[in-house]
């Protein structure tokens, strides 16, 4: 038809009348020899797309199946396949839908639903290796995919297939899909192809037809040819009607594009996050020489996280009104995790077998207990030293750190059942609770040994910021003009610290600023320290902010099961600034990146703490120690929604058992 409306003109109804004739002709005419029954034998997948339809069930709602299908390959990495047929041709619904994933060699990570229209049966065909579990399979086919085929609602078995899917691996329940019924038997008997009695006299009557009508039509399209026909300065003409609609593949829109975005950099961090901690133990275990092409590629899944965070960032900075723009960069966000994970994925069956959580269950074992031993008292100390600080500290000075101590025992807890149940399980024999038991309770101790660190570190800071704030303040004030703005912020100073609590760390930065306000008074300028002390100064600076960054990735690092998107950009944008002040040459760069680094610091502190402030199943404190300590276990993401330990791998693998 487009040849004939490309040679011919679309100008005429008549002409538009014939054409739909051919197409239904053409559709029509090698359907006449057909048998009165016909069964679909495992067929051949269309290879233009994921959906094989020799019914017609889909009809206008193809377009929608197409992005449910879209959205769980870019989120999950999960290439869902359809095809819709009259029968299984006899076969078990299995057997078809194995027999078809076979002949058109799916793979480990393609998932095949099959749909018999005529008798509303269904299957679905997954590898072994799928990483889905037998129950996550059967909960989706109950929920999403039965209701649906039930009350022939074709479209609705594939969308709520892709979104179950897409549910079970993030840990969600899977939702029941909103049934919209279709035809009841599309492709079934009555007045469809393969009624030869039907048809046959539809199809000659409309030859008969095409026959005069194109007669009718040559004559005309002479006349209109050279009305139609465009000038070659001008191109086409304006006002050409378009040929045949062409089946197109809906963009995902932008609010849903936007939120996959956000979802995989939080999975792809999560999955970094994870990676470097097993790499860290492997490491110590087998040494760096024994880990380092894994450790390329922690090192490369950082790289393209950090591209992604970084485009994240420009877009909060100054969102794009251009929908292209924010979609191409939205695009490239969701490719660069993508890789990242791929990266991970693709080295961890054999970070598995360097491993050997199986084989070496017993000796992994004994290091981890020993460490937990060691552990404990660190734990009290750093209670003890913010104990000891909060005498003559506020409780703002403290409160970054406050419940660390209290939830590094719980993760400490954790640990300590986690790696009495493998020692168990490794007695019974049982070494894959064993190894399932050991990962859980490796990374618990991991969290544990990351909020004693940082409890120790903030006392560290205050300790040193008391003892370096007398000096500084007395400095500043000898070179402070009497009656100046800087010599009462000096005074203020001095009697927050002579009120007995005040916030080392806050009294010092501020004196620091008072001081720095000093040297950049044109007097200031012809003393011959001034570009020494300027320097000395935001080399301080810069240490107190490597404090604040660390603190703000300890924070998200220990309670990544609750922090979102936004707190995650602000900590990469924080971390690439401070590499920046730490490589800068002149005292302008390193001061401003400085800057920048400490303020984004401080954002991913904050809106971390918010979205823990607001997680669904908050960790209190008050709470019984064995519930608290499993809270703190879900919000350190250290097991996942299924209750199994996060392993080294992206998305695909992270959550797989443990093997070894």
């Amino acid at each position: 038809m487009t040849r004939l409306s490309r040679r011919y003109g679309t100008g005429a109804p008549g002409w538009a009348i014939a054409g739909a004739l051919l197409a239904l002709c053409a559709l029509l005419l090698p359907l006449l020899p057909a048998p009165p029954s016909r069964a679909d034998t495992p067929l051949d997948l269309d290879a233009g797309g994921r959906i094989t339809d020799t019914v017609g069930a889909l009809g206008q709602r193809r377009a929608q199946v197409i992005t449910a299908i879209e959205r769980l390959r870019t989120t999950q990495r999960v290439q869902l396949y359809v095809t819709y047929v009259r029968d299984f041709s006899g076969r078990s619904g299995r057997a078809w839908a194995d027999a078809t994933a076979d002949r058109n060699g799916l793979g480990e990570r393609d998932v095949l639903l099959a749909v018999a229209t005529h008798g509303r049966q269904y299957a679905v065909s997954a590898d072994k290796l799928s990483g889905f579990r037998a129950d996550q399979l059967k909960a989706v086919a109950a929920t999403a995919i039965a209701p649906a085929v039930a009350q022939h609602d074709w479209a609705g078995a594939a969308i709520g297939a892709a979104d179950g899917y897409g549910a079970v691996l993030r840990g969600e329940p899977v939702r029941p899909p909103a049934i919209s019924p279709g035809s009841p038997d599309p492709g079934g008997e009555g007045l469809v192809p393969g009624h030869r009695r039907v048809w046959a006299p539809v199809a000659m009557g409309g030859a008969l037809c095409l026959l005069g009508l194109y007669l009718c039509a040559r004559r005309a399209s002479r006349r209109r040819r050279a009305a139609m026909a465009p000038s070659p300065e001008h191109g086409p003409a304006a006002g050409a009607p378009p040929g045949p609609a062409r089946m197109a593949r809906p963009l995902t829109p932008l609010p849903e594009l936007d939120a996959e975005a956000a979802r995989a950099l939080v999975e792809t961090d999560d999955a970094v996050r994870t990676s470097a901690e097993e790499l860290h133990l492997a490491a110590a275990q087998l040494g760096d020489a024994a880990v380092r092409p894994f450790a390329e590629a922690v090192a490369y899944a950082r790289g393209e996280l950090a591209n992604a965070f970084r485009l994240r960032q420009a877009l909060d900075d100054a969102p794009y009104e251009d929908e292209e723009i924010r979609r191409r960069t939205l695009d490239e966000i969701c490719s660069h995790c993508t890789s990242a994970n791929r990266r991970l994925d693709a080295e961890s069956e054999s970070f598995d077998v360097l491993r050997g959580l199986r084989t070496n269950a017993a000796g992994i074992l004994a290091r981890a207990e020993a460490a937990a031993e060691d552990l404990a008292p660190r734990v009290t100390t750093a209670e003890g030293a913010l104990h000891v600080l909060a005498g003559h500290c506020t409780a703002t000075a403290l409160a970054a750190v406050a419940r660390h101590p209290a939830e590094a025992r719980d993760r400490l807890s954790f640990a300590t059942a986690a790696l009495a149940e493998a020692r168990r399980a490794l007695a019974a024999g049982d070494g894959d609770a064993a190894a399932i038991s050991l990962r859980a309770g490796e990374a618990a101790l991991s969290q544990a040994r990351v909020l004693t660190l940082a409890a120790l570190r903030r006392a560290h800071e205050l300790s040193g910021a008391t003892a370096r704030l007398p000096v500084a303040l007395a400095d500043a004030e000898a070179r402070a003009p009497r009656g100046s703005p800087q010599a009462r912020a000096l005074a203020c100073a001095r009697r927050e610290v002579e009120s007995g609590r005040y916030d080392p760390r806050a009294v010092l930065r501020h004196v620091e600023e008072t001081a720095a306000a000093l040297d950049a008074a044109p007097a200031a300028g012809s003393d011959a320290g001034h570009e020494d002390r300027a320097r000395a100064r935001a080399e301080r600076a810069l240490r107190r902010v490597r404090g604040e960054v660390a603190a703000a990735r300890d924070f998200v690092t220990t309670h990544r099961g609750a922090v979102g998107c936004r707190a995650r950009t602000r900590l990469a944008e924080a971390e690439r600034h401070l590499g920046l002040a730490r490589g800068a040459r002149d005292l302008r760069t390193l001061r401003s990146e400085t800057g920048h680094a400490d303020s984004l610091a401080r954002q991913a502190r904050a809106l971390a703490e918010h979205d823990v402030g607001t997680y669904g199943t908050r960790y209190d404190p008050g709470t019984p120690p064995p519930t608290r300590a499993l809270g703190g276990a879900l919000l350190g993401g250290i097991i996942l929604a299924g209750l199994l330990p996060a392993r080294f791998g992206g998305g695909a693998t992270r959550g797989r058992l443990a093997a070894g």
